[in-house]
C-alpha cells in the first residue's frame, strides 16, 4: 500500500493552480469543438486518449489494486463524467458566462455539502474565501457583457446539477483513503470510466473524428493537458489541500479563460479582469497561508512565526 506523505499545502496549491489553468483553457476550446463534433464522441475520444496516455506512462499502475481503490475510481469517474456530459450538452443553450458562473457555484456548494453530509468543520476564514471566490466569478462572468439570446431554464438546471456532481467529486477525492494513497491509479480508473460511459452514448452512431489538423490539435490539448495532466495534478494536489480550499483555488478558472482571451485574441483589459483577479488572488491567499502566518502578514509582520 502506498504511503501518504505529510501535507504540503504550497505544492498542492501550485498543482491545483495548474489544474485551474488547464481546465480554464479547455472551456472555450470545448465550446468551439462541440459545434463540429457530437458531445458524446468528443468526450469519449478526449477521455479515452487521456487514459491511454497515463497507462502508457505507467503500464503497471493498475496491477494489484484493492477493490476499494477500483470502486473509488469508478465512482469518481461517474460523478465527474455525468457532470461533464450534462454541462457540455447544456452549453448549446446557455451563454458561456452563465454556464461558467453556474458551474463555478460548486465553490459554494462544496462546503455546504461537506457540512451536511460529512459534518465537516469550515473555518470562518475559509467561508470568507468562498464568498470572495463567488464574487470573483460574478466579476468574470455576469458582470461581463452577456451573449445575446434567452436563457434556457432546463439548460440552467442541468448545469447546476453538474455543479453539484463536481462538488461531490471534490469531497470524495479529498476524503477517500484510496484516492490519497493510490492517486495515479485512481486517476486512470476515473478517466477510463468516463471514456467507457460516454462511449456507450457515442457507440450507436459511431465515433466522429476531428476533420482538420486544427481540430486534432484542440483534441490533443483537451486530452493530454486538460485531462491526463489536469486530472493527475488534481489528484495529487488534493492529497495536500482539503476539499473546500481546493474548490476555492479551482474557481480561478475564469481568470485563465479571460487571460487567454486577452493574450491570444487581443481582447482589451477591463476593470472586471482586475477586480475578479484581485478577489480570487486574495481568496487563494486566505486558504493557502497557514492561519498564524496570515495573521502576521495582515498585521504587517512578514516573518513566519516559529512552529
Amino acid at each position: 500500500m502506498a504511503v501518504v506523505a505529510a501535507p504540503r499545502p504550497l505544492l498542492g496549491a501550485i498543482l491545483l493552480l495548474f489544474v485551474s489553468a488547464a481546465w480554464g483553457s479547455a472551456f472555450p476550446l470545448m465550446k468551439d469543438l462541440i459545434v463540429r463534433m457530437p458531445v458524446a464522441d468528443l468526450l469519449t475520444e478526449r477521455y479515452g486518449i487521456a487514459t491511454l496516455v497515463l497507462v502508457a506512462l505507467r503500464p503497471r499502475c493498475l496491477r494489484g489494486l484493492s477493490e476499494s481503490t477500483w470502486l473509488t475510481g469508478i465512482l469518481l469517474g461517474l460523478l465527474f463524467g455525468v457532470g461533464q456530459t450534462a454541462q457540455a450538452v447544456a452549453l448549446h443553450d446557455l451563454p458561456s458566462p452563465v454556464s461558467g458562473f453556474t458551474v463555478g457555484s460548486y465553490v459554494v456548494i462544496t462546503p455546504v455539502l461537506g457540512l451536511v453530509l460529512l459534518g465537516a468543520k469550515i473555518s470562518g476564514r475559509v467561508w470568507i474565501a468562498v464568498a470572495l471566490a463567488l464574487a470573483a466569478m460574478t466579476a468574470f462572468t455576469l458582470l461581463r457583457e452577456m451573449e445575446g439570446g434567452d436563457i434556457s431554464l432546463p439548460a440552467l438546471v442541468t448545469t447546476l446539477l453538474s455543479a453539484v456532481l463536481y462538488s461531490g467529486h471534490t469531497l470524495l477525492l479529498g476524503n477517500s483513503a484510496p484516492a490519497r494513497q493510490q492517486a495515479y491509479a485512481v486517476t486512470v480508473i476515473q478517466l477510463g470510466t468516463i471514456a467507457l460511459m460516454t462511449g456507450v452514448l457515442a457507440a450507436p452512431d459511431g465515433l466522429t473524428l476531428p476533420a482538420t489538423a486544427g481540430d486534432w490539435a484542440i483534441l490533443g490539448h483537451l486530452s493530454i493537458v486538460a485531462c491526463a495532466l489536469g486530472f493527475l495534478a488534481r489528484s495529487f494536489g488534493q492529497v495536500h489541500v482539503p476539499p473546500v480550499p481546493a474548490a476555492v483555488i479551482l474557481s480561478a478558472q475564469p481568470l485563465w479563460v479571460t487571460a487567454l482571451a486577452v493574450a491570444v485574441y487581443g481582447e482589451p483589459l477591463t476593470w472586471t479582469l482586475f477586480l475578479g483577479g484581485g478577489l480570487i488572488a486574495f481568496a487563494m491567499l486566505l486558504v493557502v497561508l497557514p492561519g498564524r502566518l496570515f495573521r502576521s502578514v495582515r498585521r504587517g509582520r512578514g516573518r513566519v512565526p516559529p512552529r
